[in-house]
């Protein structure tokens, strides 16, 4: 694991745990390195909302489908990531999403009843650890309303803009790359691909935006 902890620094879960306490915490924890191809499911819908993953890396998708078979993107996932913390805390039964792998990437994952419960061995920094969980839970809260904030809005046009400005400010900038191609964006907004397409272009001819692939400009 020790190859690894520069990018399980980065992880908001070991946030104030320095390297040497953070290999012994994940031998406590009985954390488990795994592979996954591009296109291979980490996490289906269904499956036993035991564990938590941290993307080491690659990246995931973590999406969820309706009855008709319409998917829709939940978020995406990149190398120092944290993911489904939210199910297996929760003692959620099972997940109602699916973590599909974006590209080659090697996932930890640790047991949440090793994380939530403190060790016989009383470790010194397992308190750091279950504080840093909960406030990784409530910025993933504070993230889902801003997707609200996004997917019930009316028009596409209006989904649209609004996850741009919102991307804008978390930039600090007014040109940025989204981590989406287009029929990602398209699920993420949960509107038809063509739709997006064409408001794009119109947004475009207006002078609102500039665009090319997943990188735009608000003007």
């Amino acid at each position: 694991m020790e190859k690894y902890l520069a990018v399980l620094k980065k992880c908001p879960l070991f946030y104030g745990i320095e390297g040497a306490d953070m290999l012994r915490m994940l031998n406590c924890l009985g954390a488990r390195k795994l592979f996954f191809d591009k296109k291979y499911t980490v996490f289906s819908e269904g499956t036993a909302a035991k564990y938590v993953g941290i993307v080491l890396s690659g990246s995931v998708m973590i999406t969820q489908n309706d009855y008709y078979g319409n998917r829709s993107i939940v978020a995406e996932i990149s190398e120092g990531g944290l993911f489904c913390e939210e199910f297996a805390c929760s003692q959620t039964k099972s997940i109602p999403v699916e973590v599909v792998a974006n590209e080659p990437s090697e996932i930890m994952l640790i047991d949440a009843s090793h994380m939530m419960h403190t060790c016989q061995n009383v470790c010194a920094f397992h308190q750091s650890l279950i504080f840093n969980m909960m406030k990784g839970l409530a910025e993933k809260t504070v993230a889902f309303h801003r997707r609200i904030e996004v997917t019930s809005k009316r028009t596409t046009r209006d989904k649209l803009l609004s996850y741009l400005m919102i991307e804008s400010q978390r930039f600090g900038k007014n040109e940025f790359d989204v981590p989406f191609d287009r029929q990602a964006l398209a699920d993420y907004l949960e509107v038809e691909r063509s739709g997006l397409s064409a408001e794009i272009s119109k947004l475009r001819a207006e002078g609102i935006l500039e665009s090319r692939k997943n990188h735009f400009k608000l003007l």
